[in-house]
């Protein structure tokens, strides 16, 4: 069915939304909106388009209609269709948009109950030869730890190709302190345990004002860690999980899959229980490998060094370990610049292979590293890039076999972990400092390291150099915040070694950020239109200011 231009223009020289005005003794009914649009997945001619549909009249169903086009007016529609929800999905809706160009921005809306949504920004993968990207990527997003002001800025960068999520997107905790200090308050007030709990603990989340505008003007892609079910996750249970106490593993599991894949914008594979890495390819510049070091095969951590230097012991699962080898294998045959691996926990050695420090990262499957580190060697792999999240912390690595060799030989290649949203490291900022240069004192191949600041990393690709900054914001108590550029790190093409950058990047060109209504007017969106004709449409727009 057909979309009318009238059912989904605005006011084509401001907003892009009509304005429908309730006529005296119109009821009111609520904005189905209210989690935000998203983007997701993108391909050179595909991408996922999301949202959620709230509704109070209809408990079996509800249609929706949707549209992508090349201008944030809406007018130069491309496609447009219709759909239908429903409470087995938790009213979510995911419209998977093919037909579409390489490079290109693209502007979507939604139209439901006779309400529009705002408009949305995303954009497809390029192909062939490209010549530069700017992609970001953060982790650890705690609602209840304080405001999402980490999103905030990214959502103002207009020239990011892609946004990565590498996991942590929700919090299972019932974290009832923080809420109180904060005043961010979780919803359920318990720890998610139910599918029903999970759906919530999403919907909490996506009613973040910061969070829906990042999720607006651009495309994520998204992995999950382990608190999207439960602390330090594996295949067969958590460490946060009780069976006498909190029931069946399994069925914990199950239901917060089902609510991941029902409220992010991803795309759902036909085996979620195998894991959801997938890859990404940005032309000749960039293949992005997105791990899943979870819920696709990892073995349960080990209690023991003796049960940790097991030969068999996998972190990605046989089959994801195979994928990737071959995957990295493939990039380099195919003469693409940069091998990137997305993913959850810190690959670099953190401590000695006979005094380990973390068992639930890479340290704890030292031979799943080793198999790893040996495809790269194998397949002469260069210019590998490992981007990581998980610890609430700014790291940079040179990868090596053994580090702490006294000929440690040639770095195999590098890795950045991001700082977290709002997930704390060390709060105190002294303490931090401290701990900062003790530990680039102790391990030769670190090269930065920052336990205090929040933040995400801005990766600016060329097929000469590929430079890391690590952007920071000083507080997340308050919409009070200033944000800077921590440390620049840049890596010549072919060396696999870091060298400090001569200066943070500059912006590029980019299409326009998809358009808000005003702050004195965004109320409008939550009057339902109850007759055929309008009283009028908005007349100015402004850009959207903090909320």
């Amino acid at each position: 069915m057909a979309l009318t231009r009238r059912e989904f223009l605005l006011d084509s020289a401001s907003t892009s939304l009509f304005a429908p005005v309730v006529k005296p003794g119109g009821k009111r009914t609520p904005y189905p909106f209210q989690h935000g649009i998203a983007s997701g997945d993108p391909l050179t001619d595909q991408v996922l388009l999301w949202t959620r549909i709230t509704t109070t009249g209809s408990a079996f169903g509800i249609s929706y209609r949707w549209l992508i086009t090349t201008d944030p007016q809406l007018q130069q529609v491309v496609k447009e269709g219709t759909g239908f929800t429903d409470a087995s999905r938790d009213f979510t809706v995911k419209v998977d948009v093919g037909g579409l160009q390489p490079a290109t921005t693209y502007y979507y809306a939604f139209e439901a109950d006779g309400h529009y949504s705002d408009v949305g920004r995303t954009r497809t993968l390029p192909e062939g030869s490209v010549a530069h990207l700017r992609i970001a990527y953060t982790s650890c997003s705690n609602f209840a730890k304080g405001y999402f002001n980490v999103y905030r800025e990214l959502a103002q960068r207009a020239d990011l190709d892609a946004i990565l999520h590498l996991g942590d997107y929700i919090y299972e905790y019932a974290d009832l302190d923080d809420c109180l200090h904060s005043g961010r308050i979780n919803v359920p007030l318990h720890e998610t345990r139910s599918l029903q709990d999970y759906r919530q603990r999403h919907a909490c989340y996506k009613q973040d004002k910061d969070l829906q505008e990042v999720h607006r003007q651009h495309p994520f892609l998204v992995i999950w860690d382990d608190h999207e079910v439960a602390n330090n996750a594996w295949t067969g249970g958590a460490d946060n999980h009780d069976i006498e106490s909190e029931g069946d593993w399994r069925s914990r599991l199950s239901g917060a899959v089902q609510a991941y894949l029902e409220w992010m914008p991803i795309r759902e594979p036909s085996q979620p229980e195998m894991g959801i890495y997938r890859s990404f390819r940005f032309g000749d510049l960039v293949d992005l490998s997105m791990l899943d070091t979870r819920l696709a095969g990892r073995d349960a951590q080990a209690e023991s060094m003796e049960e940790r230097n097991l030969p068999g012991r996998t972190l990605l699962g046989y089959s994801q370990e195979e994928w990737l080898y071959t995957n990295l294998a493939n990039a380099q045959q195919q003469g693409v610049t940069w091998k990137l691996s997305g993913q959850q926990v810190m690959v670099a050695q953190l401590g000695t292979n006979d005094m380990p420090f973390n068992y639930d990262q890479w340290d704890g499957y030292p031979a799943a590293r080793q198999r790893l580190f040996d495809a790269v060697s194998q397949a002469n792999v260069d210019n590998w890039v490992v981007l990581t999240g998980d610890i609430h912390s700014s790291w940079a690595f040179e990868l090596y076999q053994n580090p702490f060799a006294a000929e440690a030989g040639k770095p195999l290649g590098v890795e950045f972990v991001t700082p977290a949203v709002t997930s704390p490291g060390i709060e105190s900022y002294a303490q931090a400092q401290m701990a900062a240069a003790s530990l680039e004192a102790l391990l030769p191949h670190l090269a930065f390291v920052n336990f205090y600041f929040r933040g995400y990393v801005l990766l600016d690709i060329t097929h000469d150099r590929l430079q890391a900054e690590w952007w920071v914001v000083d507080n997340i108590d308050s919409h009070r915040y200033s944000s800077d550029c921590l440390r620049a790190l840049q890596v010549p093409q072919g060396s696999n070694q870091l060298q400090p950058a001569q200066g943070i990047t500059q912006a590029k060109a980019a299409q326009p950020l998809a358009p808000a209504f005003a702050d004195d007017l965004a109320f409008l969106r939550h009057w339902k239109q109850r007759y055929n004709h309008l009283d009028g449409v908005l007349a100015n727009h402004t850009e959207r200011g903090a909320l």
